[in-house]
């Protein structure tokens, strides 16, 4: 068993974050120590480490409850859940495509750059009559 803190290295996450998900319900079945503590067993760092990544992927607290109460009711709602995860990717890899997007415009603006100074472009500007 983990205690709060030894969690938070586990995970790495602060303590507050952590403690809010508790409260909030989103890691559930918390076990108490002889002194009312938190403790955590590996499947729950598992489970904090799924709640992670969830956040990452930009769940709200109110999806990741929902979230939540689906995997509590067990296989049956696997397609429910599956759902949520596909539109959460969809998401990401809508977003993975305009940073790609972001990214080649500043690789070719840092060309552009380059090849003004180095003499090999002549330098123009949207933003200055020439």
């Amino acid at each position: 068993m983990y205690s709060m803190k030894e969690t938070c290295e586990k995970v790495d996450m602060n303590y507050e974050t952590l403690k809010f998900y508790c409260n909030q319900g989103l890691v559930p079945n918390v076990k108490r120590d002889k002194w009312n503590h938190r403790v955590f067993d590996d499947r729950d760092i598992a489970w904090i480490q799924s709640l992670t990544c969830l956040k990452n992927c930009g769940m709200s607290i109110s999806e990741m409850k929902t979230y939540v109460d689906l995997c509590k009711q067990g296989e049956n709602s696997i397609p429910e859940r599956k759902e949520i995860l596909r539109i959460k990717k969809d998401a990401l890899l809508e977003q993975m495509n305009l940073l790609k997007q972001c990214i080649d415009y500043i690789d070719w603006k840092q060309q552009f750059y380059d090849d003004v100074l180095s003499g090999k472009t002549k330098y123009f500007s949207n933003l200055i009559d020439s």
